[in-house]
């Protein structure tokens, strides 16, 4: 992404105090003024304390309504919070899935500016005609319909104006409050807010890029080639920028629009059938899968055939993931909860050391009533379920293109049910599981992993040399260095700094006052008032001001 000139950092933090100062305001008057109460955010963000509600009894359409009213990044951060129920509680995810873009769209010379400066043509040489009123907006772009030269049908993806420059503004603030509560609140949160911002700052930056999401589309056209079920539009490369998009018009109503009460049951069937197939081909064959099919994405072209949009957000798989994962329901079937562990952490996953008993505890209850069962009573759906279950119960670490899987799998879910209620779209998984446990045995695929494992030894020796050598030049020269890392340090050695400074404080207000005491009692000559020498008066009326000060401090830390 190209970025902006910046201020310096001193004047952003500036500037950012007076949004700071609003987000709160916003946060009390929704009933979240608790929290400012029970983590002292009064001192932490230098705001003036006041009066606050108790908690909300729904604190998840709270929480939905504050962040719509904060504006689309911040509603771009909670659709991200909604991936993330290892963080968040279910009721709270349920609601924050809700959050939409509700933005008006932008005007159609703002548009028309983007296109001809991105593309370098005017609208009319581009086009054959462009409709003026887009027919979808959001936070980072709208969409117009256009016709190409020689007639093709398209429509054509505009990003805002001002949409990255908005966005790093509010990263560059997320960033800021992030690493506040990082530095005060770091062993009282049970995640880094740092890294939850960088994760967010990633993603949303992917979305800026509809570069990206033109070769996303690719992609997806490429792994379906040749199939009748679904249609990816297709991508006109020379009308394609970083902030313009454009791509086949394909017929068809998406199914938010979509009214099922005129599709007969048969219909409805097919159709979740199809979407479900659609996806488990995405996840278990192509291991590269579209990572948001909300209903709004997913067109209707008829029963047995759908269309797919907006190609931002997608998610992909390994074979190493796909082969951990077969490996991993053989473990559950003959209960090796070892091996279990093992293909958790082969996937990624991550515990500590004080976790790991119960983690063990958790996979032997969970999974023991699977003993002495085979493949084919499995529920791939309900295993996946348990397993991230687990994992957010006991706060894991889960890479970040699982908790995609997740929101994927679980959105799918969410639309099939609405669809066919009786339908379990796991059932379209079990042809593509089974597929992946018989190709485990192909010459190809034993040769495959034999290759990995041998290239990633080779790689292994290949470094040992100089890993080794380094170490010991380390040694020779006194270099080496131990990192240990002692919780709750920054916030003792940040609360030291206070108190280290308040007490310098005191003892220069005490020495001038002192001071200013001696020159008002011991000079003779000049001004007096009372007796006493005027010379002392400058040095009272400092240590005053400092002394004022030091009380004020203390008694808004609410420590007095």
């Amino acid at each position: 992404m190209v970025r902006s000139l910046r201020p310096p950092a001193f004047i952003s933090r500036s500037r950012n105090l007076g949004r700071i100062r609003q987000i709160s305001e916003v946060a009390i008057r929704h009933g979240f003024g608790f929290l400012f109460e029970r983590y002292n955010l009064w001192h932490i963000l230098h705001l003036k304390r006041v009066s606050v509600p108790p908690a909300p009894a729904h604190v998840g359409r709270h929480l939905r309504e504050m962040l719509e009213e904060l504006g689309p990044t911040f509603v771009k951060f909670g659709q991200l919070l909604s991936t993330r129920p290892d963080l968040l509680p279910p009721e709270i995810i349920a609601e924050l899935v809700h959050l939409q873009d509700d933005v008006p769209p932008f005007p159609y010379a703002q548009a028309r500016a983007v296109v001809e400066e991105d593309l370098g043509l005017t609208l009319e040489r581009l086009f054959e005609s462009f409709e003026r009123e887009p027919i979808a907006a959001a936070s980072i772009g709208q969409v117009h319909r256009a016709v190409l030269p020689g007639g093709r049908r398209v429509v054509v993806k505009v990003q805002r104006p001002d949409a990255v420059r908005q966005v790093e503004s509010d990263i560059e603030l997320l960033r800021q409050l992030a690493a506040t509560l990082r530095d005060h609140l770091g062993d009282r949160l049970f995640v880094n807010p740092v890294s939850l911002v960088n994760e967010f700052a990633q993603a949303i930056s992917q979305e800026l890029d509809y570069g990206l999401e033109a070769r996303n589309a690719e992609r997806f056209a490429r792994n379906f080639a040749g199939s009748r079920r679904v249609a990816i539009p297709q991508v006109f490369d020379l009308y394609c920028s970083r902030r313009v998009l454009t791509l086949e018009y394909v017929e068809g109503r998406t199914l938010n629009v979509l009214d099922l009460e005129s599709l007969s049951l048969g219909d409805r069937r097919s159709l979740a059938e199809t979407i479900a197939g659609v996806w488990f081909k995405q996840i278990l064959e192509d291991g590269f899968f579209h990572g948001d099919p909300h209903p709004a994405n997913i067109l209707y072209v008829a029963p047995d055939r759908i269309g797919l949009l907006d190609f931002g957000t997608s998610g992909s798989l390994s074979d190493e993931d796909l082969e951990e994962g077969v490996s991993l329901f053989l473990d559950i079937l003959d209960q090796d909860i070892p091996g279990v562990k093992r293909r958790l952490r082969g996937l990624g996953v991550k515990w500590s050391h004080e976790k790991d008993q119960q983690t063990t505890e958790a996979l032997e209850q969970v999974f023991s009533r699977y003993y002495g069962s085979t493949f084919a009573d499995l529920d791939p759906g309900t295993v996946i379920e348990q397993v991230l279950r687990i994992i957010y119960d006991l706060h894991l670490e889960l890479p970040t293109r699982f908790l995609v899987l997740d929101k994927s799998l679980l959105t799918v879910q969410a639309v099939v049910s609405q669809i066919y209620p009786d339908f379990n779209v796991f059932e379209a998984a079990r042809p593509y599981a089974r597929r992946l446990l018989r190709d485990r045995f192909l010459p190809q695929k034993i040769a495959g992993k034999a290759t990995r494992s041998v290239r990633k030894y080779q790689r292994v020796v290949a470094e040992y040399p100089f890993q080794l050598g380094d170490i010991l030049e380390e040694l020779r020269d006194g270099q080496i260095e131990v990192g240990i890392k002692v919780i709750g340090l920054n916030e003792l050695i940040h609360k030291l700094d206070i108190l280290t400074n308040k007490i310098v404080v005191a003892v220069v207000t005490t020495a001038l006052l002192l001071a200013s005491a001696l020159l008002a009692a011991f000079i003779r000559e000049g001004p007096r008032f009372f007796g006493l020498s005027l010379f002392g008066a400058p040095g009272f009326l400092i240590a005053t001001t400092f002394g004022l000060w030091l009380l004020w401090a203390i008694f808004r830390s609410g420590r007095l």
